[in-house]
C-alpha cells in the first residue's frame, strides 16, 4: 500500500474515529502525527491506537511485531506545530462547525501552503469549513465510516472552490490504503447519511404517529426490508445524540420536512437517553450484557403445535398468488385456488409443479368458480391492482365465504378499507401484505371497521403458516413499502441531479451502511413501475413533495427501462 502524494499525514482530534483513521493510516505505510487538545485527550488517543490494534492482534488479524510497527509510525503530540511538515492533514474533532472552523484556521497557521486539508465531517458543508481557511482551494472532505480499519468505505467531497487534483489525490491515497472511494459534491449528510437518516428518521415519525409498534417496524425492516437491523436497534447504536446532529444539520440545507427531527428523538436526547452508550434509548440494554435488548423480531402467532393447518383460498394466478399459494401449502395447509378462466389455472399450476414437491402439490386445488373458496378459514385476494377489479372480486366473495372467514387483500397501494366497504361484511376484512413475494414477512392492516379479534385471528392464522407477521394501521406503503420506496426516491433523484453516479451511491450504503444492495439496484429489483405506483400512493396520502416521484423514475417507466 502507498500514500501515494502524500507520505506524512497529520490527524487532529483521537477520539474512536480519529484513532481508527490514524491506525488506517500507518497500517498503510504512512508515517502520521497525531494531534489532540491536552495530555489527558491524547493518553485516552493512545489507548484506543492500542485497544483496536490489540484486538487486532488477539483475533489473529495482527502479529505482535505489526502491532508494533503500526504504532511506531504514529507519533503523539499536543502541539499542532507538530503538523508543520505534514503533505495532508485530516480533522477528526466532534462534528460542531465552530469548532472545526477553529481547528481549520490553526491549521492554516501552521501547516505548508502546498499541504491539502481534509475534514472527517459525515454532515456538516465543507465549503463552510474551507472559507473560514486562507486556502480554500486545499480543503476536501474525506468521510471514513466507523470503525475506520474495518468499514471500505470512504466518501471524498470537493467543494466548488477545491482545486483541480485534490480530490483525485486523496481518493488515490484512499484506494492505497485498501478502501473503496466515492466522489461526490458537497451537500449535507452527503451521500451514505443524506439516505440512511431521511429512512431512520422517518421510521421515528411512524412510531411517532402509532401506525405500528417500534418492535413491529424494525422486525419489519429486518424480516421485510432484508436490511442487517432495524432502524430503532440502529439509531440506538449509532446514538440518538449523533442521529438529532446529524439530522438537524441536514434539515438547515435541504429543509426537507422528512429531515427535521421527530419530536420523539429530540424528548429522548433531552433526557439523556442516547442509546446503547448510556443504557437505554428506543430500547432499554443490559450494560453488563454485549448483545442488544430488542425485544423479539415479531409476532408469529404460532399456536399450539397440535393445531390443524387453515385451508386457504387464494384468488389469483399471477406472480404474487403463486407464492402465497406455494408457501401455504408448503406450510401444510389445503390451498384452493380461484383464476379467471381455465389457461390461467393451468397456467397457475405449472408454475406451482416447479415450485413444489409432490406432497405439497397434492393439497392444491385450482378453479375457475368462486364457490372453490367455500370453506376457507383465510381468502387472500392477490389479483391485479385495479381497484374496480378488486372492488368487483370482495363483493363476489360475500356469496361463498363462511361465516368467520378471514378476507385479505394483498393491495398494495390501494386503501383496504376501500375494498373493506365493497363486501357486505367489512369487519371481516383485513390487508395482507408482502413487501416481497415469497418472503417470511407478512404486514397485517385492520381498518377502523375491522371487527375487534379479527386482526388477532389473521395474525394468529398467519404464524400457522410460518409467516412473521407485523401489525400497521391502514396506510400507504403499510410499513416496509413506506420506508423503503421514500429513500429509493431519494437516491434516483440524486442520481437524477448528477450528485453521483449509480455505482459511488449504490458503493455508499452497501460498504458504508452495510446494506445487502444499494438502493439504484434495489429499484432495479423492485421494479420501477411498483416504485413509482408506491410513490404516487404515499404523495396522494400525504402531499408530500418529496415524497412524489423523482421525475427520473417516471421518465424510465413511461421508456421500459431499468436505472443501470
Amino acid at each position: 500500500m502507498s500514500g501515494g502524494s502524500f507520505s506524512r499525514v497529520g490527524v487532529v482530534g483521537l477520539g474512536t474515529m480519529g484513532a481508527g483513521i490514524a491506525e488506517v493510516l500507518a497500517r498503510g505505510g504512512l508515517a502520521v502525527v497525531g494531534i489532540e487538545i491536552n495530555q489527558d485527550a491524547l493518553d485516552r488517543g493512545r489507548g484506543n491506537l492500542e485497544g483496536s490494534t490489540g484486538r487486532a492482534v488477539k483475533r489473529g488479524k495482527l502479529t505482535e511485531e505489526a502491532q508494533r510497527e503500526i504504532l511506531d509510525r504514529i507519533t503523539l503530540s499536543t502541539d499542532f506545530a507538530d503538523l508543520a511538515e505534514c503533505d495532508l492533514v485530516i480533522e477528526a474533532v466532534p462534528e460542531r462547525l465552530e469548532l472545526k472552523r477553529r481547528v481549520f484556521e490553526q491549521l492554516d497557521r501552521v501547516c505548508r501552503a502546498d499541504a491539502v486539508l481534509a475534514t472527517n465531517t459525515s454532515s456538516l458543508s465543507v465549503t463552510d469549513i474551507a472559507v473560514t481557511t486562507n486556502r480554500p482551494a486545499k480543503i476536501v472532505g474525506v468521510h471514513f465510516f466507523n470503525p475506520a480499519p474495518v468499514m471500505r468505505l470512504v466518501e471524498i467531497i470537493g467543494t466548488v472552490l477545491t482545486e483541480d487534483g485534490a480530490v483525485a489525490r486523496v481518493a488515490d491515497l484512499v484506494r492505497g490504503l485498501g478502501k473503496t472511494p466515492v466522489t461526490i459534491g458537497d451537500r449535507a449528510g452527503f451521500v451514505a447519511n443524506r439516505l440512511l437518516f431521511g429512512y431512520l428518521n422517518q421510521a421515528a415519525t411512524m412510531l411517532e404517529s402509532g401506525h405500528a409498534t417500534r418492535d413491529d417496524i424494525d422486525a419489519a425492516m429486518k424480516t421485510g426490508g432484508g436490511l442487517p437491523m432495524g432502524p430503532f436497534t440502529l439509531m440506538d447504536l449509532i446514538g440518538l445524540d449523533t442521529c438529532l446532529e446529524v439530522l438537524e444539520a441536514i434539515y438547515q440545507e435541504s429543509r426537507d420536512r422528512r429531515h427535521a427531527p421527530a419530536p420523539v428523538l429530540r424528548e429522548l436526547v433531552t433526557a439523556g437517553l442516547l442509546g446503547r452508550k448510556t443504557g437505554r434509548g428506543f430500547y432499554s440494554y443490559d450494560k453488563t450484557a454485549t448483545a442488544s435488548a430488542p425485544a423479539p423480531d415479531a409476532e408469529t402467532g404460532a399456536p399450539a403445535a397440535e393445531a390443524p393447518q387453515p385451508v386457504v383460498g387464494v384468488a389469483g394466478s399471477g406472480t404474487l398468488a403463486v407464492a402465497i399459494i406455494a408457501g401455504a401449502a408448503r406450510a401444510g395447509s389445503e390451498v384452493r385456488y380461484v383464476a379467471g378462466d381455465g389457461d390461467k389455472v393451468q397456467a397457475a399450476r405449472s408454475e406451482l409443479e416447479k415450485a413444489l414437491d409432490a406432497d405439497a402439490l397434492a393439497r392444491v386445488r385450482g378453479g375457475s368458480e368462486l364457490s372453490e373458496l367455500a370453506g376457507c378459514e383465510l381468502i387472500i385476494e392477490a389479483v391485479s391492482e385495479d381497484v374496480s377489479v378488486k372492488r368487483s372480486l370482495f363483493a363476489a366473495v360475500d356469496n361463498v365465504a363462511a361465516p368467520g372467514a378471514v378476507l385479505a387483500t394483498t393491495a398494495s397501494t390501494v386503501p383496504v378499507i376501500d375494498l373493506a366497504m365493497a363486501t357486505d361484511r367489512p369487519g371481516d376484512v383485513v390487508g395482507l401484505h408482502f413487501p416481497e413475494p415469497g418472503g417470511g414477512l407478512v404486514e397485517i392492516a385492520g381498518t377502523v371497521v375491522t371487527s375487534p379479534g379479527v386482526t388477532d385471528k389473521a395474525v394468529e392464522l398467519a404464524g400457522r403458516l410460518g409467516l412473521t407477521a407485523v401489525r400497521c394501521r391502514d396506510r400507504a406503503g403499510f410499513i416496509v413499502d413506506a420506508l423503503r420506496f421514500p429513500y429509493l426516491n431519494d437516491a434516483a433523484a440524486m442520481l437524477e441531479a448528477g450528485y453521483a453516479d449509480a455505482d459511488s451511491i449504490d458503493a455508499a450504503m452497501t460498504l458504508g451502511c452495510g446494506y445487502p444492495t444499494g438502493p439504484i439496484a434495489d429499484l432495479d429489483r423492485l421494479g420501477l413501475d411498483r416504485a413509482v405506483a408506491v410513490l404516487r400512493a404515499l404523495y396522494a396520502e400525504s402531499r408530500e413533495a418529496a415524497l412524489a416521484p423523482a421525475p427520473l423514475l417516471e421518465e424510465y417507466v413511461t421508456a421500459g427501462r431499468t436505472l443501470r
